[in-house]
């Protein structure tokens, strides 16, 4: 049969409206989606990771076929070669169609490798906007275009007044953009308490096929798989979807940034993994919390700081990626050299919160984001890790890591390696911080209050080494000028005690 368009799905683009599929012609186009082991070992990947991606594409692929779809799959353990780039090549040979048919992936590095497969084997390629997103990417170069900083708050407040979301009479709902002054808040001495269970979906037929598979496929890969529960369909990303806005949504916002030991996802919404494999489209988890709040009156400052992060931070950071590509991958402010400490592989460290964070992310594929941003992310900054190093470690190790939202959230946000190009100020604490918002510290080999000494805790002494290093940059920061004054009021002896453990320190990571 002659095939007209050939029109691939990406793994990542498993909308039931996807838009390679627009305008499909049963007669002259035919479907295509590619599972390639190159897609799990550019980056050492997660076994839940890849079992997500295979199981939630098989589960695509059968629903093609159920609507009549004429779909050429091509299978992880069919013979090589195993990369994207080098399947598609063959199947283009084979299939010799006049054009290929992509919605803008997420991801340069895949654009490139379907840009060279077409043009090797000289079928002309098409992209199309994935419209998965409320703003396309010129739109958010358009409103980036002459603005020395870009600040998610104001791109959020500009799409709150387009879209009228969470808007009346042109004002804010409630008085307040944004309510993070009530959203910061820990447990407390109490803990927290009993907490909502999130949906979760035993695996069906398929996705077992699938976790046997990545076993034998991948042995030697980080993680496990025994609690492998996430959403795999559209019906189960749904479910998630109700299940949250019913219940766990109300109390989302006072403690979203709060950690304790043996509450891997607290009041968080777990619905990343099905938003980033678009089972499910920030309009309609938008809607669906805008709905409960107006039916439950919902308290406003939980419904905005979730709102906040699919309407403003999600969006922002698809536009940051685009626009900031390829630079991004390899910005590095402060020159930070230094290898990943080998325990972010295995949790074999002393540190209680990193051993908690990182244990829960080989365990599940997952943490919520202060566990990356103020645990694994500033450690690593504190670390003088190479940012893409961290941000590699980033895109392997989570379910719902797709590079478009990864790795800005990973170099701009946790590790500032793009120089405040979206942050106004390096995300730096001490171990009082972890304190505040966890339990981690009890029983903790270190004291979060130390140092220096045998007993100091590597997240405070990296931390005010970290200040001592750039303080003349801190002070001329208004945000961070108060930590500037803090490190200026230590002695010079104390300042070379500090320099002295931490030099020691990161000469000696893997055994903290």
């Amino acid at each position: 049969m002659t095939v007209r368009r050939l029109r691939l799905v990406l793994g990542d683009q498993l909308d039931p409206q996807a838009p390679a599929l627009a305008g499909f012609d049963p007669a002259l186009d035919r479907a295509l989606m590619i599972e390639a082991a190159g897609e799990a070992t550019h980056v050492w990947s997660h076994k839940a990771r890849i079992a997500l991606f295979l199981a939630a594409m098989r589960h695509y692929a059968d629903a093609l076929r159920g609507r009549g779809v004429p779909l050429t799959y091509v299978a992880l353990d069919q013979p090589e070669p195993a990369s994207l780039g080098d399947r598609l090549r063959a199947v283009l040979a084979e299939d010799q169609p006049e054009a290929l048919v992509v919605a803008e992936p997420g991801e340069v590095r895949v654009l490139e490798d379907i840009r060279r497969a077409c043009a090797a084997a000289g079928v002309a390629l098409e992209i199309v906007p994935d419209r998965h997103f409320l703003v396309s990417r010129e739109e958010f170069a358009r409103w980036a275009a002459g603005k020395r900083e870009l600040r998610m708050e104001s791109f959020y407040r500009h799409l709150r007044r387009k879209t009228g979301v969470l808007m009346r009479d042109g004002e804010p709902d409630g008085g307040a953009w944004n309510y993070d002054a009530e959203n910061r808040k820990g447990y407390g001495r109490g803990g927290p308490g009993e907490i909502p269970a999130p949906a979760a979906f035993a695996p069906d037929a398929i996705t077992r096929e699938v976790l046997a598979l990545v076993e034998r496929r991948f042995p030697d890969h980080p993680g496990r798989l025994d609690a492998f529960r996430w959403p795999v369909t559209r019906e189960q990303g749904l479910d998630a979807l109700a299940r949250f806005v019913d219940a766990r949504l109300a109390q989302f916002g006072p403690w979203q940034d709060a950690m304790w030991t043996d509450t891997p996802f607290g009041w968080h919404s777990l619905l990343s993994p099905a938003l980033n494999l678009k089972l499910i489209s920030p309009r309609e988890v938008i809607e669906a919390a805008l709905a409960a709040a107006r039916e439950r009156r919902l308290p406003i400052a939980s419904v905005e700081g979730f709102v906040r992060q699919v309407l403003g931070w999600r969006e922002f950071m698809r536009g940051v990626y685009w626009l900031d590509m390829p630079g991004l991958a390899e910005a590095n402010h402060f020159g930070h050299r230094r290898a990943l400490p080998a325990w972010y592989w295995s949790a074999d460290t002393q540190m209680n919160c990193m051993r908690q964070a990182v244990g829960q992310t080989l365990a599940l594929g997952y943490a919520h984001h202060i566990q990356r941003l103020m645990v694994t992310g500033i450690f690593g900054l504190l670390a003088e890790v190479e940012p893409r190093q961290v941000s590699d470690w980033y895109l392997a190790v989570y379910v719902d890591a797709v590079e478009w939202v990864e790795l800005p959230n990973t170099a701009g946000m946790a590790l500032y390696a793009n120089g405040g190009r979206f942050t106004s100020k390096p995300y730096v604490a001490s171990g009082a911080y972890v304190n505040r918002m966890s339990n981690y510290c009890q029983g903790c080999r270190y004291r979060p209050d130390r140092r220096t000494g045998a007993d100091a805790c590597p997240f405070t002494t990296l931390y005010w080494n970290f200040l001592d290093r750039h303080e003349d940059a801190f002070a001329a920061n208004p945000r961070t000028s108060l930590m500037a004054r803090n490190v200026a009021r230590m002695d010079r002896e104390e300042r070379t005690a500090i320099r002295r453990q931490a030099e020691t320190l990161l000469d000696r990571i893997d055994a903290a």
